[in-house]
């Protein structure tokens, strides 16, 4: 082997890399990943980001998919990461001028209004909303650690209801359509 060779191959190795951008599982899943919840597995059929015009995202809705059954994992961005599995419930309202600030359900549940909140809404996938246009939420508290989201977009509701759920209890999988190839 020549010197030159060996110099070059010297010189090569101490090239800096780049810096590859760490992802992060509760911002970055896409539609078709996997997500595992307590040891349930859910495919990801739709994905919701929420964002102040010129900000960062704060908050991510999962479409979660597991046979004919749709729930939704609701991932709020804070200081740390606030992690919600919801059922979608049935209900209608006319006008967000009506939501209370006090909500009872049939199976004699309250809720209360901890607050409220107008976003922009980013979609990919199947979801209920449009994406772009502005959604109106409504964030309430219940007892022990269950929640309700009342979410409004051009005259329709969604409405979920679930519990806060740790974040080490959710396990983020990439779907096969994004491995890397062999």
């Amino acid at each position: 082997m020549s010197i030159w060779k060996r110099v070059g191959d010297i010189w090569k190795s101490n090239k800096t890399v780049p810096e590859v951008k760490a992802s992060n599982p509760f911002e970055d899943t896409r539609v078709g990943d996997i997500v595992n919840v307590d040891l349930e597995e859910y495919i990801v059929s739709g994905k919701v980001v929420y964002y102040d015009q010129g900000y960062a995202p704060h908050r991510f809705a999962y479409y979660l998919q597991n046979g004919k059954h749709i729930s939704c994992l609701l991932v709020e961005k804070g200081r740390t990461y606030e992690c919600f599995v919801c059922e979608f419930v049935e209900g209608s309202l006319d006008d967000p001028a009506d939501v209370p600030t006090e909500l009872e359900l049939n199976d004699g549940v309250t809720y209360v209004l901890e607050h409220n909140r107008t976003d922009l809404a980013r979609t990919e996938g199947r979801t209920d909303f449009r994406s772009g246009d502005q959604v109106l939420i409504w964030r309430y508290i219940g007892p022990g650690e269950n929640y309700f989201f009342l979410q409004w977009q051009d005259g329709k509701y969604v409405a979920l209801e679930g519990e806060r759920t740790p974040p080490g209890l959710i396990k983020f999988l990439k779907g096969s359509g994004d491995q890397p190839a062999h």
